[in-house]
């Protein structure tokens, strides 16, 4: 136990000293952790927030009221909430009295709206992933050179020499561990957050075949 202390201990002032010594990469990859860590929970957020409502149940009580003639009650029900899938229930509704063509239109013109907001910045993770690894590879490559220039150093003490030796590999480690950590945490979230999102453009354009062909038949003579 005491061991392991110490071990950790000693990382800890190795990453100061890396620090201190060279910044510029580890501080680079602290601003990517940043903005990878905004952009996991405004993606998180905006899922759970928009997409909270239960399509199906909805979509049941919409096509209850269409079926017995009651379109505006079912746009007034889609008023009650900015929610996305509600503005393109809507959009179908508000063109139910028109032709198939036109409210296809507007389904598609709604959906087509929804789905960049649902895709903004998920795949941006993933392009922040390599540069996190890359930085951290530039900066190992740096950490190395640093190493090297130590022991080709003339005018030191071999203790001096072991010193700054110890501290480029040590810098040149700790930035390849920051760097594929922060990268690995990109392709995880990416992963959940991709998931999360074909699920929502699944539903998104399933509620559009559905209000499309409720529409399309409901209004018909005889439908």
């Amino acid at each position: 136990m005491h061991s392991l202390l110490m071990l950790a201990a000693e990382g800890g002032s190795d990453f100061i000293h890396a620090v201190k010594e060279n910044p510029f990469f580890i501080v680079c990859n602290m601003i990517v952790s940043a903005v990878v860590i905004t952009i996991v929970i405004e993606r998180f957020a905006f899922q759970q927030g928009k997409y909270r409502v239960n399509s199906k149940e909805f979509f049941a009580q919409i096509k209850k009221l269409v079926v017995n003639g009651n379109i505006d009650r079912a746009i007034k029900l889609c008023d009650a909430s900015d929610y996305p899938i509600l503005q393109l229930v809507k959009s179908g509704l508000t063109h139910a009295n028109k032709g198939a063509d036109e409210i296809d239109a507007a389904l598609s013109e709604q959906l087509s709206a929804l789905k960049p907001k649902v895709e903004a910045r998920i795949a941006a993770l993933w392009s922040l992933a390599n540069i996190a690894t890359l930085i951290g590879l530039v900066g190992t490559v740096m950490g190395l050179i640093n190493a090297f220039n130590a022991i080709g150093g003339t005018e030191m003490s071999a203790a001096e020499k072991q010193a700054l030796l110890t501290a480029g590999i040590a810098e040149a480690m700790i930035n390849t561990f920051f760097g594929l950590s922060i990268a690995i945490i990109c392709m995880i979230f990416h992963l959940i957050l991709h998931g999360r999102q074909k699920n929502i453009v699944h539903d998104l354009e399933t509620t559009t075949e559905r209000v499309f062909n409720l529409l399309t038949i409901s209004t018909k003579p005889g439908g």
